[in-house]
């Protein structure tokens, strides 16, 4: 077969953290793997050079369009069909409306079904968002009812697909685990910025609303006043949402040595904070998959993490569990893991066996074996 994979948000700087991550190593595991079909990557120009190309099946297309947009929608389907392709993969649910290749595609959460709009989430006008919404609903709609096959990264998602669309077959539904990153792991506190000092606990990511950073900054302001001299390193996008939650920190009195922000982490920051943080924290209301606190596990960290969705599968028994909604409970469990070290201990060799759960190699072969099976032969 010829395949086209939708690579437009290939690494994690131009993707955006986990689902930049997963284009990029899904791309890497294909190129590791595939000996039998020819693949064509469409990348945007500011990563096209990034993606490198070490087997001779691949080749590399220019897509300079952007997601989400009208342009996306005009111009994909021109770029498809000009390659003569048997099935194109999109690893999000931003598929053309009127693809016109066969095509299968990834859902990594409804997030946005299940956590619907508020008028924190945009700075537009809320008749923009509402348009915007429902164009959402209609693409992500499509996608799923004319899709060959349907990729989730959990099991929570693929039961959300089933109770949020049941006209979509459940049985072109197939649950495939994503991997975990290892990084190169530094032990110089020095790669460290000047402006963190030890010890710290970690939040990496988003500040999306979801992801609950000002319930997490509630439940610091009274950790601190406990433990004033454990800081609280926030490191993600320097975007309106993190500006926002920067906002909320002044307004709550937390001090910039309280508080630290990173924006815009590369690989090595990224594994240097991992490296010589006390704990990590996942705070969200909801998450599809939740990268962050399995590639915290790879570095011996405790994690504390919220209840909900899919964390609990993901995660299992290799974390401590909060209800996001009460910062209070979430400050308690972090006392906790200060203060019992035998727990910290058990949560970092169960977080060991946890992430062995999960291979960008497992993942990729599976989705192989799917091409196989259930595309256009």
């Amino acid at each position: 077969m010829r395949i086209g994979i939708d690579a437009r948000m290939y690494g994690p700087m131009v993707g955006g953290g986990g689902l930049g991550r997963y284009v990029e190593q899904f791309v890497y595991g294909l190129q590791k793997h595939n000996q039998k079909h020819r693949f064509v990557l469409f990348l945007k120009k500011e990563n096209f050079d990034h993606c490198k190309i070490t087997n001779p099946l691949f080749e590399k297309r220019l897509a300079p369009i952007h997601w989400y947009g009208i342009q996306e929608q005009k111009i994909m389907p021109k770029l498809l069909k000009k390659e003569h392709l048997d099935l194109v993969h999109f690893p999000h649910w931003n598929v053309p409306f009127f693809c016109p290749i066969p095509f299968f595609v990834t859902i990594h959460d409804l997030i946005l079904i299940e956590h619907p709009y508020s008028s924190k989430v945009t700075t537009r006008h809320p008749i923009y968002f509402a348009f915007k919404y429902l164009g959402y609903r209609l693409i992500l709609k499509n996608a799923l009812q004319k899709s060959q096959q349907i990729i989730t990264v959990t099991d929570y998602v693929k039961k959300s697909i089933e109770k949020h669309f049941p006209r979509v077959s459940a049985k072109k539904i197939h649950r495939i685990y994503e991997g975990i990153t290892y990084f190169n792991k530094t032990t110089s506190i020095k790669m460290l910025p000047h402006s963190i000092q030890t010890p710290y606990l970690l939040y990496i990511g988003n500040a999306y609303p979801h992801k609950n950073l000002k319930g997490l900054l509630n439940a610091y302001a009274i950790f601190s006043k406990k433990y004033p001299d454990i800081a609280l390193v926030l490191s993600g996008p320097n975007d309106l949402f993190y500006a926002r939650i920067q906002e909320e920190q002044k307004k709550m009195g937390l001090t910039s040595k309280q508080v630290i922000f990173i924006p815009s982490p590369d690989d090595q920051l990224v594994a240097s904070l991992f490296t010589h943080a006390l704990m990590y924290i996942q705070p969200s209301f909801a998450e599809g998959f939740g990268l962050p606190p399995l590639e915290a596990m790879s570095y011996g960290i405790p994690v504390a993490a919220s209840n909900k969705t899919s964390l609990p599968e993901v995660l299992a028994d290799a974390a401590l569990y909060f209800d996001p909604d009460d910062p209070r409970a979430i400050a308690d469990v972090l006392s906790s893991l200060i203060t019992n070290t035998s727990l910290r201990d058990k949560l970092k060799e169960k977080g060991y066996n946890q992430i062995k759960k999960y291979s960008w190699d497992t993942m990729t072969k599976n989705i192989l074996d799917l091409y196989e099976t259930g595309g256009v032969k």
